[in-house]
């Protein structure tokens, strides 16, 4: 297929399209999907500046759980060799399992509630504020060689993905036709050019899982098909001429999931399922971190450039090999399956009443009965929580990472009880002889209703605890910040979270950071 270049405002950049497009499509530079074409021209890209290299891989609409039954041999491949972390994305209402917010969430670096994409209209997007890792890269790095190549031509219209690409390739959605094109184009430009950065979107998976569903045999081969188009990719990588001097890092993620029978948006665990690849310098062969969300494919670029993240990107993500120091990630071994509950398969372990070293949870003051998994402070993953009962906003606990710590009356009331909800959780303590100040950092989700009551406490010495925050209205996954003065012969200090209740609703607690100033 004959390829036209076509100028982009800044001479650096070029658009390729392929030629006898329509009059619709040539206007925005976008391909008329061919009907049979012979291998494509790649772009000319400048030369690339540096040893340490990223290719992005986005696989539209890949449910992890699906590849297992797949062949993928490259995808397996950098599993056994790279870190391999799995998630479960937000819901409405801080956006649907759906592309737009989903790529917006990987380019950014940021959720949804910063870059402000709910939908597929892409209203409200900020950009601006929140750019694509390709546009942060030429903005902080403008001598890097950058290159982008997709078949969902809103990925270019809303500015989501290709802004600051020296030269991008945008096809119309015949993902059957132009995955394979996109293949071919980038396999020229890895073997024969010499760029830094890449990102790459293939679309079949997303079609054929609408088409068929991901149970099908047919979503199975075609994620076979995507995976030997990255075998392609990584063969590409490893012919390069200079690829004995070069650190290449390659990172594969998708959007969202699907549901068995086929489709996405909704808040179902099948459709919330997401996972972040990654293998390069750095990263731990292996590695299965349990606390890798969506926003970290962007740190994970910026860190395998060897770029330092300006705190006023307002970036949510971390790179993927940083390792969890947070004490209730150590409960993950320990966590058992369901009690009481049953929307929860018997298989999903997700739970436990037994607190971290030095942490302890006070229920003296708590009431009897409800249901067991709930009963006081508990300990819990994204996945067990939330199937507790879906669409009461559980699931825009994003900023929490693999366990947390939950009071919920709400579930605890599911069975019959007597009394009131009131449970404490209390940090160890932490030193602060000569410290003038001690301040908190923690993240939370919080939905208020009636006369419940949630209240942060400081105790200097071990004495009589002293409120300094009560919530009173919805926190929706925010990180918090409390300082507080240090009363002079203090030599320690522990902080509580107390939460009362009567069949209301829930608070969190996860990332608990005590320093001293």
């Amino acid at each position: 297929m004959p390829i036209t270049g076509i100028s982009a405002p800044l001479s650096r950049r070029t658009v390729l399209a392929a030629a006898g497009a329509t009059a619709a499509t040539a206007a925005t530079g976008l391909a008329a999907a061919p009907a049979a074409r012979a291998a494509p021209a790649a772009p000319t890209l400048p030369n690339g500046t540096s040893r340490d290299k990223v290719l992005v891989v986005g696989m539209d609409g890949l449910r992890y759980d699906r590849i297992d039954a797949a062949k993928a041999p490259a995808l397996k491949s950098l599993m056994a060799n790279g870190t391999y972390g799995r998630s479960l994305l937000y819901a409405n209402p801080m956006a649907g399992t759906l592309s737009g917010p989903g790529w917006s969430t990987i380019s950014t670096g940021v959720w949804p509630d910063k870059h402000g994409v709910k939908d597929n209209t892409f209203a409200g997007r900020d950009y601006g504020r929140y750019p694509g890792f390709l546009a942060r890269l030429n903005q902080v790095r403008p001598g890097l060689s950058l290159f982008a190549a997709v078949d969902w031509p809103e990925l270019d219209t809303y500015g989501t993905v290709t802004p600051g690409a020296d030269a991008k390739l945008v096809y119309a959605n015949d993902y059957a036709v132009n995955d394979l094109a996109i293949t071919e184009i980038t396999e020229d430009v890895l073997r024969n050019q010499n760029p830094d950065v890449l990102f790459v979107y293939f679309g079949e998976t997303d079609e054929i899982g609408h088409t068929y569903g991901a149970a099908s045999p047919r979503y199975t081969d075609a994620i076979d098909v995507q995976d030997g188009y990255l075998g392609r990719l990584l063969a590409a990588i490893r012919a390069r001429p200079a690829h004995a001097d070069e650190r290449w890092t390659v990172i594969v993620a998708t959007d969202h999931g699907h549901t068995d029978a086929g489709g996405h948006g909704g808040s179902t665990i099948e459709e919330r399922r997401t996972f972040v690849l990654a293998q390069g310098p750095g990263i731990a062969a292996g590695a299965r971190p349990i606390d890798t969300r969506l926003v970290d494919v962007a740190a994970t670029v910026f860190q395998q450039l060897g770029i330092v993240p300006d705190p006023a990107w307002g970036l949510d993500g971390k790179p993927i090999q940083d390792r969890s120091t947070d004490p209730f990630d150590t409960l993950y071994p320990t966590l058992s399956g369901r009690v009481d509950e049953t929307g929860i398969p018997a298989g999903i372990l997700g739970f436990t009443h037994t607190a971290p070293s030095g942490w302890s949870v006070i229920n003296n003051a708590m009431g009897t009965g409800g249901t067991t998994e709930w009963r006081g402070w508990s300990f819990a993953t994204d996945e067990f929580w939330c199937r507790a009962q879906r669409d009461q906003s559980r699931e825009l606990n994003v900023r929490a990472r693999g366990v947390f710590a939950v009071a919920d009356s709400d579930e605890w009331a599911d069975k019959s009880f007597s009394g009131t909800y009131d449970s404490t959780l209390v940090t160890p303590a932490h030193g602060v002889s000569g410290a003038t100040a001690v301040r908190l950092d923690f993240t939370t989700l919080y939905r208020q209703e009636g006369g419940q009551t949630a209240q942060v406490l400081v105790s200097f010495n071990g004495g009589t605890p002293t409120p300094v925050k009560s919530y009173t209205a919805d926190v929706v996954s925010q990180p918090q910040s409390l300082t507080v003065a240090v009363p002079a012969g203090a030599s320690s200090v522990s902080f509580r979270f107390r939460y009362t209740g009567s069949d209301n609703w829930y608070w969190t607690i996860d990332g608990v950071k005590i320093s001293t100033s």
